[in-house]
């Protein structure tokens, strides 16, 4: 297994040298202008849920799966389900094996999806970290290189090509909202715009506060990982590489409890018809719920991550 980088190497450089490189892996999602809050300018909205995949782990996944060796087992990965099937899309696109670990809180709407990129999954264990373990073992018995979710520099270097893109299609936002699960999203979107004058702000779930208990406790500690969104934002702790990242570059943390997250998926669905599973929804609650206020003429863009979901049902 190749020794992970040092964490100070995620910035404005490696993110759009890894930008150049996966480019013409992605979908360059697009932006969209809704209201947001009364008074207010109105929000742009990052698309991720338009992205391959489902969701912005495709960016994560194709930059480990490009940038670093790969050996004959394949790849392996644990996820909650979003990550595991961005893992699947890529090695299938780049034709090599992938192993994906899930655990059984797993939406129907991710596994479907891994297994239909073509990946061998297992479900395993209630939550994560027993995902993770399987995934460790594998890795250490085959061979098999292990992408992991967020804890990871090529994986936040991936993440980090949305605030990329979002800074070219609406220049001038004065915050980014961003979900929180592991913190690699939040880690590469914060590590592109440290110094910019953009402030860049975590929203997590009541229920799994994972980055909210790491900056109370001074390091990355166990939190609870409950939440309408646990199979996308609740990975027991921040991640060790990310937690001194998002400490020294993130303004400040927020919470929004079930309610707010399902009613921001609703809000999303019935003003513009965009789709968001609830950790894709969870930034643009605070928002929606007040627990995030703007101040007078604040131009806010909002990360919306995924939308791998099955809550719209079709009928003929």
């Amino acid at each position: 297994m190749e020794a992970v980088l040092p964490a100070r190497l995620v910035d404005r450089t490696g993110i759009a040298a890894v930008h150049e490189t996966i480019a013409p892996y992605l979908r360059l999602t697009p932006t969209l202008e809704v209201d947001g809050v009364p008074g207010q300018p109105a929000v742009t909205l990052k698309l991720e849920p338009l992205q391959n995949a489902g969701s912005f782990k495709a960016r994560g996944a194709f930059a480990n799966l490009l940038t670093r060796e790969l050996p004959a087992a394949g790849v392996v990965a644990a996820s909650g389900g979003n990550h595991g099937a961005a893992v699947a899309f890529a090695a299938r696109r780049l034709g090599v094996p992938a192993k994906i670990f899930v655990p059984s809180v797993s939406s129907p709407a991710k596994t479907s999806r891994i297994r239909a990129y073509g990946a061998d999954l297992t479900i395993t264990g209630e939550g994560y970290h027993e995902a993770l373990d399987g995934a460790n073992a594998w890795a250490a018995a085959t061979g098999a290189l292990s992408v992991h979710a967020f804890d990871q520099v090529e994986t936040m270097l991936g993440a980090g090509t949305l605030a990329l893109e979002l800074e070219r299609q609406a220049p001038g936002l004065d915050t980014v909202l961003v979900p929180v699960g592991g913190g690699g999203l939040i880690g590469g979107v914060a590590s592109w715009y440290a110094a910019s004058g953009v402030r860049v702000v975590g929203v997590e779930p009541v229920l799994a506060p994972t980055l909210t208990a790491a900056l109370a406790a001074g390091r990355p500690v166990d939190a609870p990982t409950g939440s309408v969104a646990h199979d996308s934002l609740a990975p027991l702790r921040i991640g060790e590489l990310v937690f001194p990242i998002v400490s020294r570059l993130v303004e400040r943390v927020v919470l929004v409890d079930d309610e707010a997250i399902v009613a921001a998926q609703e809000r999303l669905w019935e003003t513009a018809r965009v789709v968001a599973e609830p950790g894709g929804a969870t930034a643009f609650a605070a928002l929606a719920s007040g627990a995030y206020r703007p101040a007078a003429g604040e131009r806010v863009g909002v990360v919306v991550s995924g939308g791998n979901t099955t809550a719209v049902k079709f009928q003929a």
